[in-house]
């Protein structure tokens, strides 16, 4: 008899075969049958319906601080994600001197749009160093495995103080401090390193994450502490500009240290077609020798917008701003069906001068209502603007109109990358490409969007903080398995 059976789900095994109908069978910790009529089980699970698959292993995620306090780390794991990646972009809570865990609570704050209360209230800080950090992962029950890689702009800061958070150049003496720090980390099971590049990246006080405007020395410097160790992965988030220097240093440091250098690679509007540059680097840079590995969206990086969210395209409107956003929603929907209450606030613009509340409100037409069932992959045609020039009415009517929907409980939906041509066939072509990898899901951050010190504090969307009484048992999270590269 089988400890475990899956009865008649529809399973993809991870080969590239057919999806094929049958059972699977688990006895101890090992799979052992997949396919056909298992025999009879101790637990039988009714899996008709449903995707029997190996886990995914989920490589850029932002569970840094939520890892301490949820063994789930939810969504996640809802979703089958069975092995985690953390420390993406340059920011983590390793390695961390007690009077900057505030500041790293900001800096992950700013950049990945996590609740800094929940970070605060959820961290215990049972380290400083990053062996410390691992070991206090390793004494956690946890449901899925999890894997860190060591953060540029911790580092920065442990090492170079106030120098590193305000992005000051490192002298040779802080790189090679940052190296040992960085080749500890590995030696005691990370991943790899993480820094990130680009402006959109910022702490809560508009400070560009340590690191953003880092020299090829210092890149360098850090990234051969990788190949001393002999694993692991240099991990970036980057503007691509200027292109070709960008690619020249990322190609120099994987050609010298052995290393993958992998990027995240999107579409963006102002310049449609740079991934197919960024690719072409790629496949340059891998005939030279070097290992440079694109990082793929699985689909567009878009922004959920609506009364219910922490943003849409009316939350910064005076008018909103100082009658309506601290009401209850049946309250504002209410008051934002007056007429005189409705003129005023499409009378009005935008009073931030943040770039991206700038660019939502002057592109209505990359903005779509998400429907139900949600369409992720909606035609132009469906957007705001294009609705509006069919029925006489301004794009903020109809986006105004949209929002009050279901009593207020509409979403709008606004791609911000890997949506130029209005459909997914670039993000076809980069998963397809045979050094691209999936990733760039960003599981645990976004929880809301845009902080300006000028906007209202509105209520963050609800973080949602397990403590279940039983945790399954954990799976290797030590360092000898997240040693391994």
């Amino acid at each position: 008899m089988h400890d475990l059976v899956l009865r008649g789900g529809t399973l993809v095994d991870g080969t590239g075969a057919p999806a094929r109908t049958g059972d699977l069978a688990i006895d101890g910790d090992r799979i052992t049958q997949v396919g056909g009529r298992a025999g009879p089980g101790r637990r039988e699970v009714d899996a008709s319906g449903c995707l029997v698959a190996p886990g995914w292993v989920d490589i850029h995620t932002h569970y840094d601080g939520q890892v301490t306090w949820d063994p789930y780390l939810t969504p996640s794991s809802w979703h089958g994600v069975t092995t985690v990646v953390m420390g993406n972009c340059g920011v983590g809570f390793a390695p961390a001197r007690p009077d900057r865990r505030t500041w790293l609570i900001g800096l992950m704050e700013g950049v990945e749009d996590i609740p800094g209360t929940a970070l605060a209230e959820g961290i215990d800080w049972q380290w400083e160093s990053f062996p410390e950090y691992l070991d206090a992962l390793e004494r956690m029950p946890r449901a899925i495995d999890v894997g860190a890689q060591v953060p540029h702009g911790a580092v920065r800061a442990y090492v170079m103080g106030e120098r590193g958070a305000k992005n000051e150049p490192a002298t040779p003496d802080d790189v090679a401090a940052m190296a040992r720090i960085v080749h500890e980390a590995l030696a005691a099971g990370a991943l790899g390193f993480s820094t990130s590049r680009t402006l959109l990246h910022r702490a809560v006080d508009g400070e560009p994450v340590p690191g953003t405007f880092a020299n090829e020395q210092e890149l360098l410097g850090i990234g051969r502490a990788l190949g001393a160790a002999g694993h692991g992965v240099f991990e970036l988030a980057s503007d691509l500009a200027p292109e070709t220097r960008e690619f020249a240093w990322m190609e120099a440091l994987s050609a010298e240290t052995g290393r993958p250098v992998t990027f995240a690679c999107l579409q963006n509007d102002l310049d449609p077609v740079q991934w197919r540059r960024s690719l072409a680097a790629v496949e340059a840079a891998a005939a030279r020798g070097a290992w440079v590995v694109p990082q793929v969206a699985g689909r567009p990086t878009g922004l959920l917008l609506g009364l219910e969210s922490s943003f849409h395209p009316f939350a910064d409107h005076p008018t909103y701003r100082r009658e309506l956003a601290a009401l209850p929603l049946a309250e504002r929907v209410r008051r934002m069906r007056e007429p005189e209450l409705r003129a005023r606030l499409l009378a009005e613009r935008p009073a931030s001068a943040l770039p991206i509340v700038q660019y939502i409100a002057s592109s209505l037409h990359k903005l779509f209502p998400l429907g139900d069932p949600p369409d992720y992959e909606p035609d132009p045609e469906k957007s705001v603007r294009a609705l509006a020039e069919r029925t006489g009415r301004s794009p903020q009517e109809v986006a105004y109109d949209l929002l009050l929907a279901r009593e207020g409980r509409e979403l709008l939906y606004f791609p911000l990358l890997n949506y130029a041509n209005g459909d997914f066939e670039p993000i076809r072509e980069m998963l397809l490409h045979p050094r691209a990898v999936i990733g760039l899901s960003d599981g645990g951050a976004h929880c809301g969007i845009i902080c300006d010190a000028s906007m209202p504090t509105l209520p963050p969307l609800p973080v949602r903080l397990p403590v279940p009484s039983r945790v399954p048992p954990a799976l290797s999270v030590g360092r000898s398995a997240l040693a391994r590269p």
